[in-house]
């Protein structure tokens, strides 16, 4: 029989990536973690984590195995609150896009707050990769991500947006409603490395001969718009990141729009209505425009 503490210490490599990581997480030392790591693999017949000298991958049998040692590990929680007669307050474990507006996601946080005032949020970022495995392995219950052009069958379409240029509303072309690519050439840009656009964003100007320089490359889209309305250059963004002493054109000839999306996990609980109806008036299935 596998004992519980082999199920936390496998949850703990998983959700941290390293056994250095996970060895903190579960209080233990590294040698004891991987020791336990190794027992367990033993005891489940099967190699679960490919090493590297960076990170931790699950393989395929481990990546079938976190869904259930996931599901157990909820289940015994549950019976050992039940057993002592605390209540277990139920837990939204929500998996959200790096690149949505931080406004949007605390508008959520904040509906659910008033409308599940008993309901735990967790919310777990990462881009639609990471969403992905997280969901496949039972890390999150929902995911807000996004596709590009039309959403599949196989998840709930919410709204579909342009990418437009944020310029600071000082700049001369601030007040243009739309602007053609070769209207930046000479302009200083800010590289928004987490968006999931910036191959096309990048192959746009290129095919126009727009080469600039770049003052600032970050993940974090609220410091990257933060420095556009300080003046220190321009970026192109999704139609929902507004921000104060930021002026949106729309970019001539580049058509690229997300699609934001609602996607359900395996281990979704049925008693989930409001909280999709919550998404669904947060993220409505309205069309963000520029202009």
């Amino acid at each position: 029989m596998i004992e519980r503490y082999l199920l936390r210490y496998f949850l703990a490599v998983v959700d941290s990536g390293t056994f250095t990581a996970a060895a903190a997480q579960a209080n233990v030392s590294q040698p004891t973690l991987s020791a336990g790591i190794a027992k367990l693999e033993r005891e489940a017949g099967a190699k679960l984590f490919r090493r590297s000298s960076q990170r931790v991958e699950l393989t395929e049998a481990g990546a079938q195995f976190a869904v259930h040692a996931r599901r157990i590990e909820r289940e015994f929680n549950l019976a050992q609150a039940a057993i002592s007669g605390i209540a277990q307050p139920a837990t939204l474990r929500l998996g959200v896009l790096t690149t949505i507006a931080s406004a949007e996601v605390a508008r959520l946080v904040a509906r659910l707050r008033a409308e599940a005032p008993g309901l735990a949020i967790e919310l777990v970022e990462g881009n639609a990769g990471a969403l992905a495995q997280h969901l496949a392995r039972g890390r999150i219950e929902l995911a807000l991500t996004a596709v590009q052009g039309d959403a599949g069958s196989e998840v709930e379409a919410l709204r579909s947006e342009p990418y437009l240029l944020a310029l600071p509303v000082t700049h001369a072309l601030a007040a243009e409603t739309a602007l053609p690519g070769e209207a930046l050439a000479g302009e200083t840009m800010i590289v928004r490395r987490s968006c999931e656009a910036l191959p096309e964003t990048s192959r746009y100007f290129t095919r126009r001969g727009i080469r600039p320089s770049f003052a600032l490359r970050t993940p974090n889209d609220d410091r990257a718009l933060a420095m556009v309305a300080a003046g220190l250059g321009a970026t192109v963004v999704p139609a929902s990141h507004r921000h104060p002493g930021v002026a949106n054109p729309a970019l001539i000839g580049f058509d690229l729009r997300r699609t934001l999306v609602l996607v359900r996990g395996e281990d979704a609980r049925e008693g989930m209505a409001a909280v999709v109806e919550a998404v669904r008036g947060v993220f409505g299935a309205s069309c963000v425009e520029g202009g």
